[in-house]
């Protein structure tokens, strides 16, 4: 409840968290767009492959031009002025630097950072929910060796489950299901970047006018993102996967109670303690109103009739039997709330989700029948879609994490629907991201 006048302090003791950005896109331009409103907190440096990006980046979201022309980073430190560059090394390893953002949104690029930091004794906010869903529980115990924070970032819908789950436990409460909201329809686990925008409504050319990435865009549709943040909620929070992958059962928030309790007692989930996606379409693709499309929600259960009639009493919404309640945030403010990451994890030392566990995994899937030769072009794209999955039935199949999908030649043929194993791919053992993926997988699987 105090991290504005945490900050505050820092600002009179003219000792701010020092913030160092690797990814200048839309979620750190988000961020951007508020930190310097934020007492406390000095961005020394931005890192972007392409720096011209960057300023860009700058310009749009309202900083001058004087804010970020820094050419090192000691003019940086002197002049509470930020440096803009493309030597992320340079800036991970400065001692200067307490917190370090990764933005970039590239899995395997993304482990390397984090796991460059973290060795160099810096807090991580994770914003790249696909590192964490590939190997978050090997980051995090690195961090813990380290004596160092490794974080989910808050606004982002992972990390606003685990607050409300965390919010259900503190509070005594039992946790039934957690999870977040969707636009889906069965048929959209095929969409491709041609046929993106046709499900949202919007034609090609006011795509392009608008600068929206189609695989990017894809990516959510096509269920991948839904799956890569329901790993991270699992591994983060002991709740655990269904079986056979996410249902997306459709409902209104007022129908989230009914729906997400387990099948034995009325609702839809397999098992008790579940992550699953609500859809904000009926079954015959019509938007179902007062959805939950773009929020979190947490469904608890109140085990006592003393319970269930304060739940009556104060107004709760529970399900049919008063047993069942839930509470949600209907949207996410992405890189506009992350400053409460950085805050949580500079001040508190605490972090806002991360890996406990290696519980749920997100395997790559055929989207269509492949042949052997075709390379595989990674989330969002036209090969291959992510399924969630228990880590234990991810690990037995052998399956290729969708993070690692990427640029990978496929030795054999593979099915439409069927999960793409290692022994499918061609793989260099030594790249960063694989090496430590394998040996989080050798560690688990014992």
């Amino acid at each position: 409840m105090n991290l504005f006048s945490k900050l505050q302090v820092r600002a009179a003791a003219s000792d701010p968290l020092r913030i160092a950005i690797i990814g200048a896109g839309k979620f750190a331009s988000m961020y951007l767009a508020q930190v310097h409103k934020t007492p406390g907190v000095h961005v020394s440096a931005i890192i972007d492959l392409n720096p011209e990006n960057a300023h860009k980046s700058l310009q749009r979201v309202g900083w001058k031009r004087e804010q970020y022309d820094a050419r090192s980073l000691d003019d940086a430190m002197k002049l509470d002025h930020t440096w803009v560059t493309d030597e992320w090394q340079k800036v991970v390893t400065d001692p200067r630097i307490d917190i370090v953002v990764e933005a970039t949104g590239n899995p395997p690029a993304a482990v390397e950072h984090i796991l460059h930091a973290l060795s160099h004794r810096k807090h991580v906010v994770n914003v790249t929910v696909e590192a964490d869903a590939l190997c978050g529980p090997y980051l995090a115990r690195c961090a813990q060796q380290n004596n160092v924070i490794y974080s989910l970032a808050y606004g982002d819908q992972p990390a606003l489950i685990c607050d409300l789950v965390d919010w259900a436990r503190a509070s005594g409460f039992r946790v039934v299901s957690a999870g977040r909201g969707h636009k889906w329809m069965p048929h959209f686990a095929q969409s491709t970047p041609e046929t993106v925008w046709g499900h949202y409504g919007l034609t090609p050319e006011q795509a392009e006018r608008g600068g929206l990435n189609p695989k990017m865009f894809n990516s959510f549709l096509d269920g991948s993102k839904p799956a890569i943040e329901s790993v991270a909620v699992c591994n983060a929070t002991g709740l655990l996967a269904p079986p056979d992958g996410l249902e997306y059962p459709s409902g209104s928030i007022d129908d989230i109670p009914n729906l997400m309790r387990p099948k034995a007692v009325g609702g839809c989930l397999h098992h008790d303690g579940q992550v699953e996606v609500v859809s904000s379409l009926d079954s015959s693709g019509a938007p179902i109103p007062y959805d939950i499309r773009y929020g979190v929600w947490v469904v608890f259960e109140g085990e006592t009739t003393y319970i269930q009639n304060c739940f009556e009493e104060y107004g709760v919404k529970t399900d049919d039997t008063g047993r069942y309640a839930s509470l949600y945030k209907r949207w996410h403010l992405i890189g506009l709330e992350v400053g409460i990451s950085v805050a949580s994890v500079g001040l508190r030392g605490e972090s806002t989700g991360a890996p406990t566990g290696f519980r749920a995994d997100v395997m790559a899937v055929a989207k269509r029948d492949l042949k052997a030769g075709e390379v595989l072009d990674g989330e969002g794209g036209y090969t291959v879609v992510g399924r969630l999955a228990p880590a234990e039935k991810s690990l037995k199949l052998g399956a290729l994490p969708l993070g690692l999908a990427h640029g990978l030649k496929l030795k054999n043929d593979k099915s439409s629907g069927h999960p793409v194993t290692w022994e499918d791919v061609q793989f260099d053992e030594n790249a960063i991201a694989i090496k430590v993926r394998r040996e989080m997988e050798v560690i688990h699987s014992g």
